[in-house]
């Protein structure tokens, strides 16, 4: 394992209320939410103003970026309208479900520069995305270029001495999107100067944003080529991080002293790492997704951000509060039929006394914290044995990787519980004949007369099926190379064998979830809401939306001080914890403290009983307002109204966006306690009434049981 962080990144002697990182960035603050400009792009209209977002994964699913994209696509439209339009490459098994293809309107300046570029001979589809907010769509061929890649390159080389591996097939395919891109800007702003002029309107205020990497060449053709348009960059990662981090290498003690040329050389990835850091420098304006990726940034990159843009979700709030809760126990009892199967002929623990603890994510054993969490388990499967011998964890492992098969015990398992519950169907409805025909004739059935001879064969015979010799699996898949899989790996040192004395029960489940699973049959977000918490203790997460799914589903999680998410909740909620949000230390303690930090935590939710983990569903729901995109949103507009002033020093934003607080101030939801900035420190109080078993919680109630009043 990794040697943790045991100091501060700069002032050794900061005090104790200090612990956060120091605000180092110059970050926009504003006390006004994205949906305040909800126009539909009239002031935009009138303004002239228009904004292209170009990534690489716009309309084509590969990762974490496209559920940025995506999630924004709805409240970028409706504060830009038709004045936004959104750019990438055109893949065309994405794009056939996930574009309408239809051209632009007669006379759009968009459509002028699309034609210019088709009269190129390069192939270039325009429409919409079947999203939210159904955005303008341009879709780039790169095939349709690949004959000018020889050309892109050596005008790469000539102004900015940067030289790109003829083998390296993702870079080259970045450098024609790149350069397309940053031609189709400059034929659009030319066409859209023209169309100003003739129909009088002001000059139009062009601003592109670019995310990640692949995206940021068209970013730099537009810089060195003198092409007057604003210019945003956002790194969700440092490439050169990434790399780093999946090496095993001691990262935040060392982004100091990184010989950053030398570290991308060995790595090979030189080429691309110059392309990153060009285009951070050649930005306008430069963001990242939180506080430790700014950080990273600066020693990796070597420019701070000018603004932070935290990541969003869009959030679909509920009229009525247990309508969230009733989801949960709908998908719960999914989960329960897994189990049943999967821990068949070893049911010796209760379901209602079982909880459900999940981690989940890109294979990335240490990065995503998988290491700390299987050694936590075991840890909290002796505690548990000692103290509440009759909770039980069973405890699900969601990451991809390669296999050869379904496990075939776990499938036995579902076949022999679907058997068991037909044959008990079948014998319960013979039974409810019976007794109705006995009681038509007026007397009451003896149980002899119910439950006959052949109806105990059939149960028995079913019960006799169930019986196994072996323990359930820990994985539901046969995975190849099993004995150096790390999850499995793990799994063994920790001797966690899923025995009829473990209270921690172990599911490593190697692919994503989907509802066409045999197993589970239920898709991700389904799982998400049935789980009790969701473990993400990540030692390298710029973001983190796995946690952060969680919470706007009202499910407490565990995140950590190193992950982009764990950074914004402490500095956003006085007491994460009492709001459902545990947070880690992996910056500032060792390693060994953060392990038992994390079983602590995890023991502390196993002692709650139900109404207390209701209550805390109930507050840990009311966050998700802090990560909705209609308020989080109000910063990428934030970064584009900067760019835009940096190359029309004309311009003036219409409001007041710009102001010197020290925090956001979100709406209250209804039916809340006091405001997540000013929760005090108080953790769910056991229940007055002493029941485990009511589903909901009235208000005054809960404030009462919190100490909140």
């Amino acid at each position: 394992m990794r040697r943790q962080m045991s100091y501060r990144f700069e002032d050794q002697d900061a005090s104790p209320m200090a612990v956060r990182m120091n605000r180092r960035f110059s970050r926009v603050e504003s006390g006004a939410d994205l949906k305040d400009y909800f126009d539909r792009g009239d002031i935009a209209s009138r303004e002239n103003r228009w904004n292209f977002e170009v990534a690489w994964e716009v309309a084509n699913k590969v990762g974490g970026i496209y559920t940025v994209i995506r999630s924004k696509a709805y409240v970028s439209t409706e504060e830009m309208g038709e004045q936004l339009c959104m750019m990438g490459p055109y893949k065309e098994q994405c794009a056939r479900t996930e574009m309408e293809e239809m051209e632009f309107p007669r006379g759009n300046p968009l459509l002028d520069a699309v034609n210019a570029l088709r009269s190129r001979g390069y192939k270039i589809h325009t429409g919409r995305w079947l999203v939210d907010g159904n955005p303008q769509l341009i879709l780039f061929d790169i095939g349709s270029a690949a004959w000018k890649l020889d050309q892109f390159k050596l005008e790469m080389w000539e102004k900015c001495n940067i030289g790109v591996p003829h083998l390296d097939i993702e870079t080259n395919d970045a450098i024609i999107l790149g350069f397309m891109i940053a031609e189709f800007l400059e034929e659009f702003r030319n066409f859209a100067i023209a169309y100003s002029q003739n129909n009088e309107l002001s000059a139009p205020r062009i601003v592109a944003h670019f995310h990640e990497w692949q995206a940021g060449v068209g970013l730099i053709v537009l810089r060195t080529r003198l092409v007057e348009i604003a210019t945003v960059f956002t790194t969700h990662a440092t490439l050169l991080g990434r790399y780093l981090c999946a090496g095993n290498t001691d990262f935040y003690n060392n982004l100091d002293k990184f010989a950053v040329d030398e570290e991308a050389g060995k790595r090979q990835i030189y080429h691309r790492y110059c392309l990153e850091r060009g285009a951070t420098h050649l930005a306008h304006v430069f963001t990242t997704v939180s506080e430790i990726t700014g950080y990273e940034a600066e020693h990796l990159l070597k420019r701070k951000p000018d603004i932070i843009t935290p990541n969003g979700l869009n959030v679909k709030k509920f009229s009525a509060i247990h309508e969230f809760q009733n989801l949960h126990a709908v998908a719960k009892e999914k989960i329960n039929e897994f189990v049943r199967g999967h821990f068949y002929g070893h049911i010796d623990f209760d379901l209602d006394k079982t909880l459900y603890f999940f981690i989940a994510g890109r294979y990335e054993f240490g990065n995503k914290g998988a290491d700390i969490f299987i050694e936590s388990l075991a840890r909290l499967n002796a505690m548990l044995k000692h103290e509440k011998p009759d909770t039980t964890v069973v405890a699900f492992l969601i990451f991809p990787t390669k296999t050869n098969n379904f496990n075939v015990d776990s499938l036995r398992g579902h076949a022999v519980i679907k058997q068991l519950r037909d044959t008990i169907n079948n014998v319960q409805q013979a039974v409810g004949k019976r007794m109705f025909d006995t009681c038509l004739k007026g007397h009451i059935p003896g149980p002899d007369e119910l439950l006959q001879k052949d109806d105990l064969v059939k149960i028995k015979r079913c019960m006799y099926a169930m019986q196994r010799d072996s323990m359930p699996p820990v994985t539901t898949h046969n995975v190849a190379d099993d004995w150096n899989d790390p999850v499995l790996s793990s799994i063994r040192r920790c001797q966690l064998f899923n025995s009829v004395h473990d209270r921690v029960k172990m599911v490593f489940h190697p692919e994503f979830l989907t509802s066409t699973n045999p197993l589970f049959g239920i898709d991700y977000e389904e799982f998400v809401r049935g789980c009790h918490l969701g473990v993400f203790p990540s030692y390298y997460e710029p973001w983190g939306y796995t946690p952060a799914e969680c919470t706007v589903m009202g499910i407490p999680s565990v995140t950590t001080n190193l992950s982009g998410f764990g950074c914004f909740m402490q500095e956003h909620i006085s007491d994460p914890k009492s709001y459902g949000i545990y947070i880690v230390d992996r910056r500032y303690i060792g390693l060994e403290n953060s392990v038992q930090q994390l079983t602590n935590f995890m023991m502390e939710f196993s002692r709650l009983n139900r109404r207390q983990r209701i209550i805390q569903r109930n507050r840990t729901e009311r966050l998700s307002d802090l990560l909705d995109w209609r308020t989080l949103g109000i910063y990428y507009r934030q970064a584009r109204v900067k760019a835009l002033q940096a190359v029309y020093p004309d311009y003036v934003d219409e409001s007041t966006l710009y102001g010197s607080r020290n925090n956001l101030i979100f709406s209250r939801p209804h039916s809340e306690p006091p405001s997540p900035s000013s929760s005090r420190h108080t953790t769910p109080a056991p229940s007055v009434h002493g029941s485990d078993e009511e589903d909901s919680v009235d208000e005054e109630t809960e404030l009462k049981e919190l100490g909140m009043k």
